[in-house]
């Protein structure tokens, strides 16, 4: 079955986790474009003054809804509400996400739970109610994997296997409506770093501050992403071209990959600066922030995902180019890396 998206102006949208970071970027963007949104958050304060801003130009088009997502109840409620509001929605965007810094072995089990009952657990919740409505009249449902979807690193085990968790069951659930001929579009949208509140809102069980390597992302990038998929029917979008070239490094010499990471990878997350423990894991450590502005260079940017958010005539001259540049950047990774020294896509 072909698959027919509205424009956003003509849509409504539920973004999950749309206080701080990508859904806060996501949310004042779909709101210029014209769409309807009920934005979803745990932060009741952050929601209204968000409700706030946006409806200054936009009247009657925005609602909120307090909710974890890892609540069902919680989370199908703010799906009626959505319906009782606008009369349906035609996007989901699963955003909703925290991180724990911690060896494997360190991280108490309790905290992974936690952890997994937002990053996975709510992906879930939230697609079982997305797809339970758009079957019937058609939309996108979007999960948001990160480039952890495709490969691991040292120090946050817990997230990693979320991550790969939420690209399996996001691949298997586009699979089974492809097969029974449901009108939804599921896409994996799968960032690099991106330069948001991610660090310090995550829980903490090192002595030092961590920090994302380089290269870092503008949220922008991924809100992009993100709304593009919402209006064009799209598998899986990497926001950032590092994001592609860790996953092809990661799968065409994972030997080479563990080798390297295993000697590098933890230095590369780790800051002089004494450690902090971010809230996410007990609130919504929202708080209407888009970026951190700790991570230093920010690409605003990515050569890479603009290839495939253009035109069909535009995108293959320019995936075309994207993937030469890509092939010399993994070389210059294994060149550097072979002298120890982090460089990135």
């Amino acid at each position: 079955m072909r698959i027919k998206l509205k424009s956003l102006d003509e849509q409504v949208i539920v973004i999950t986790g749309a206080t701080s970071g990508i859904g806060l970027v996501t949310a004042r963007l779909a709101a210029a474009r014209g769409a309807r949104l009920m934005l979803v958050s745990r932060d009741e304060t952050a929601l209204t003054e968000l409700v706030r801003e946006l409806s200054r130009d936009a009247h009657d088009r925005v609602a909120h809804a307090v909710a974890d997502v890892g609540d069902r109840t919680q989370l199908q409620a703010a799906a009626d509400a959505a319906i009782q509001r606008f009369g349906g929605f035609d996007t989901w965007i699963n955003n909703a996400g925290v991180s724990i810094y911690g060896r494997c072995a360190d991280v108490p089990l309790d905290e992974q739970r936690k952890l997994f009952d937002t990053n996975f657990w709510g992906v879930v919740n939230g697609s079982l109610i997305a797809v339970q409505h758009l079957r019937e009249k058609g939309g996108a449902l979007i999960n948001l994997g990160s480039e952890l979807s495709d490969v691991a690193v040292p120090l946050q085990g817990a997230y990693v296997a979320s991550k790969h968790a939420v690209k399996g069951y996001t691949d298997a659930l586009r699979i089974e409506l492809a097969n029974e001929g449901a009108p939804v579009s599921v896409t994996l949208v799968k960032p690099a770093g991106v330069d948001t509140l991610f660090v310090e809102h995550a829980r903490n069980h090192l002595d030092r501050q961590p920090k994302l390597p380089q290269p870092v992302y503008a949220p922008d990038v991924v809100a992009r992403a993100i709304l593009h998929a919402a209006v064009h029917p799209t598998r899986d979008i990497y926001a950032g071209g590092a994001s592609r070239g860790m996953a092809w490094f990661g799968r065409s010499a994972p030997r080479v990959y563990d080798a390297i990471l295993s000697k590098l990878g933890v230095k590369a997350q780790l800051t002089d600066e004494p450690r902090r423990d971010g809230d996410a894991l007990d609130r919504g450590g929202a708080d209407l922030r888009e970026r951190s502005g700790r991570h230093g260079r920010v690409r605003e940017r990515s050569f890479y995902t603009d290839a495939y958010t253009l035109a069909a005539g535009p995108r293959a001259a320019l995936i075309g180019i994207a993937g030469v540049m890509l092939v010399a950047a993994a070389g210059r990774y294994l060149r550097e890396a072979k002298g120890h020294r982090i460089s990135a896509f």
